[in-house]
């Protein structure tokens, strides 16, 4: 007997320790970007910064961390700006 799993019983997919390199980095932006959504882009620029280290980037882009967090959220809409 085949056992079934529902889809709200699998855990949360997260893309950023798969996002270990420049290379990785650009083909996964390459594809959000396709897609042309722009919540999809705010939380993959997220995963993508949670990957390379929040603080790392928010001393770069000079915002808070927590400014950071809270612009690169699923379903944020941050300015472009601040983007």
């Amino acid at each position: 007997m085949t056992q079934r799993i529902k889809v709200a019983d699998l855990p949360e997919f997260d893309a950023a320790p798969y996002l270990d390199s420049k290379a990785a980095i650009a083909a996964y932006l390459t594809d959000i970007l396709e897609a042309n959504d722009p919540a999809l882009l705010a939380a993959a620029l997220g995963d993508i910064a949670r990957a390379r280290g929040m603080n790392e980037i928010a001393k770069a882009s000079g915002l808070t961390r927590e400014a950071l967090y809270k612009a690169l959220r699923p379903n944020a809409k941050p300015r472009y700006d601040t983007i």
